[in-house]
């Protein structure tokens, strides 16, 4: 597996990364993580719908809190069709706990603590630390990447406008293929 020393840091200091960021226009990798009632969810699964996907360090820190916050706030003007995704290593009991404290109800928060499948399919596993790193993509209802974000410093918050601007563009984009896509589930 790939290591890339310093593509982010923590308070100035040097991490590194395993794994590489797929490549926007590419398929997103799949996936396996577990919510919050111990059930696999696959970002396969979630075909047909455009997701935001929100990786995070940890639900218990500030910059992560607040993230995590903000995107359940504007996951609803996103419309029905994006889900939202928090991955964190943090155990599923503790998401659970964090988002019945938080009020946190439109973002689904996942864990990648057991294999970190995640982390290493999209390049975001900190060696050092086996947290993830923070960062936002965006893949389409079809399945293909249409925006990445790493962000640098892990104190930072992500570019949310960007973000959200990204998910909401792959929505209309999406929207007559979506549709169809509904259809032939349906036959």
């Amino acid at each position: 597996m790939n290591e890339r020393h310093g593509p982010v840091t923590f308070k100035g200091t040097p991490l590194t990364l395993v794994g590489d960021v797929p490549d926007v226009g590419q398929p997103a990798p799949d996936f396996a993580a577990l919510d919050n009632d111990l059930k696999q969810v696959r970002l396969s699964d979630l075909r047909g719908k455009v997701v935001l996907i929100a990786s995070v360090p940890s639900l218990d820190t500030s910059v992560c809190d607040t993230e995590t916050r903000r995107f359940n706030e504007a996951a609803g003007g996103l419309g029905p069709d994006v889900i939202v995704l928090t991955v964190s290593m943090d155990l599923p009991f503790a998401q659970k706990r964090w988002c019945g404290a938080a009020g946190v109800k439109a973002v689904r928060t996942v864990s990648d603590h057991y294999e970190a499948a995640f982390g290493k399919a999209y390049g975001v596993l900190i060696k050092e630390l086996r947290l993830l790193a923070r960062a936002v993509f965006v893949v389409d209802a079809e399945g293909t990447l249409t925006y990445s974000q790493l962000v640098r410093e892990m104190t930072d918050q992500p570019d949310y406008e960007a973000a959200l601007a990204a998910a909401k563009a792959t929505t209309k984009a999406a929207g007559p293929a979506a549709q169809m896509a509904e259809k032939r589930k349906g036959l």
